[in-house]
């Protein structure tokens, strides 16, 4: 990337890929510092899409050399979804245009100065740099943040803030087509939070062990004097203990952990629980979040807030008003007190404690697991048995089409691909009301004749699902 000094005389910023969820912040924190914005994409759709209209920036259609001359950017910001054969990644370097990834802008245009706050994780990671962002928010300490999804609480995936904090999603997946790196590489974490560690992102990690590599790289990054906040009750994450200059705070529900939770009471509108800090009872935390998975989030994001100065009372105050992210269990419609429900999740672990989460948030009624595989990790035949078990979780499940089914036969072929029908028969072997359907108006059309009151249809796809969402609220309300 051109050093900062040399972007005094950038005016025009153009981004390949521009409705990426870290790429749309980006846009909207350039604009918002007064850069005029533009980009492109395709097969745009909400909530990013209407997301980067509402801000006025422009997006255009497909990838062409003509979009670049015409825009003439000083300064080009390849996103990772770009391939060294997109046209427009292409045509950057034929014209000679400076470009940059998106994490090392990020860093050098807004977190450098600051101190880096960055939560990585296989799952939770939204929903975890979400709440950080907003117990931050919450206690008056005007943090910058960068989300990949948008919390209700500031109805932004990014903000700007004069605070001493910049709370960041650290994404694993790689930086550019020129840095095959990991995002959070790019961070430079102050206090660096780790999750949980899983096997994922099929197209670029060989193993479980290559994605651990990734990790351990960040936990060794982080600088004695700084933190890691590790989820002591997983066994991957543990396993870089000895990796870790800074400072290892651990957290989980296991009585050894450095802060840890009990007497967890599980009720469908708040979830509490008493927080213990270093073997001494501390306070009683009760948040809006539904699920074990979030009693963990909840309490990565105390540790580092109190490790940061908030206090308990402050604390609980952005846990108490804490609303959620959009497409993470956001409520799309009720009709015919039918409640349709959207969601991120499409690995097998983030499956299942989504149907965790949503039993506990509605509990006696019946729950419909309507899933789109859609990413290419999404498809892997080891997520065989870690589908069924996370499915046995739903009252009833639907499977729609698997969306990159002969891009990945080609990639991987037909052996490493899970099977559907040896998901179905098992399912039906064990009681689970099963079926795949690959037309989403059929699907819609089942839902809504067979749906009963009191039914909650929980949508999960990395996706858009081609808006299964509103064609069953559409079908119920004929």
């Amino acid at each position: 990337m051109p050093h900062v000094k040399e972007l005094r005389d950038v005016k025009r910023v153009y981004l390949i890929g521009i409705c990426g969820t870290a790429m749309a912040s980006l846009a909207g924190m350039l604009q918002q510092r007064g850069y005029e914005v533009g980009g492109s994409d395709e097969h745009v759709y909400p909530p990013m899409s209407t997301y980067l209209e509402s801000l006025g920036i422009p997006v255009l259609e497909g990838y062409t050399k003509q979009h670049l001359e015409t825009f003439r950017p000083d300064l080009v910001i390849i996103g990772n979804a770009a391939a060294n054969t997109n046209v427009e990644a292409a045509a950057t370097v034929e014209l000679d245009l400076p470009y940059t990834s998106m994490p090392e802008a990020i860093y050098e245009l807004f977190i450098k100065g600051k101190h880096s706050l960055v939560v990585t994780g296989t799952h939770g990671k939204t929903t975890t740099t979400s709440l950080m962002a907003w117990l931050l928010e919450a206690a008056g300490r005007d943090p910058s943040m960068v989300v990949g999804g948008i919390p209700l609480n500031f109805n932004h995936n990014f903000k700007l803030g004069d605070g001493p904090e910049f709370v960041i999603e650290g994404d694993e997946y790689n930086t550019a087509f020129f840095d095959k790196g990991p995002k959070f590489a790019h961070y430079r974490a102050n206090t660096l939070i780790v999750n949980n560690i899983e096997f994922d992102h099929a197209d670029i990690y060989a193993n479980l062990d290559a994605i651990i590599a990734a990790f351990r790289k960040a936990v060794q990054d982080v600088a004695p004097g700084d933190v890691i906040i590790a989820n002591g009750d997983d066994a991957n994450v543990v396993s870089l203990r000895n990796d870790a200059r800074g400072r290892w705070f651990t957290f989980g529900l296991d009585r050894s952990r450095d802060i840890f939770a009990t007497d967890i009471d599980y009720a469908p509108e708040r979830t509490s629980f008493t927080a213990w800090w270093e073997g001494r009872q501390w306070f009683r935390f009760s948040s809006t979040l539904s699920g074990r998975h979030n009693v963990l989030n909840a309490l990565a994001n105390i540790a580092a807030a109190r490790l940061r100065g908030v206090s308990a009372e402050d604390i609980q105050k952005g846990l108490e008003t804490f609303k959620g992210i959009k497409r993470r269990m956001e409520v799309r419609g009720v009709e015919r007190g039918v409640t349709v429900i959207d969601d991120f999740a499409h690995h097998p672990t983030a499956i299942a404690t989504t149907l965790n989460g949503a039993k506990r948030r509605y509990p006696g009624q019946r729950i419909w697991a309507l899933f789109e595989p859609r990413s290419i990790s999404s498809a892997r035949k080891e997520f065989e048995r870690g589908y069924i078990d996370a499915f046995h979780e739903a009252d009833r499940v639907i499977i729609g089409h698997v969306f990159h089914e002969e891009r990945y036969k080609q990639r991987y072929g037909l052996d490493h691909m899970m099977s559907v029908p040896a998901i179905l028969e098992r399912l039906h072997a064990d009681g689970v009301a099963v079926e795949q359907i690959d037309d989403v108006d059929a699907i819609a059309a089942r839902v809504a004749s067979e749906a009963n009151e009191g039914d909650v249809i929980l949508v999960m796809s990395s996706g858009a699902f081609d808006g299964v969402h509103e064609k069953i609220l559409a079908k119920l309300k004929e």
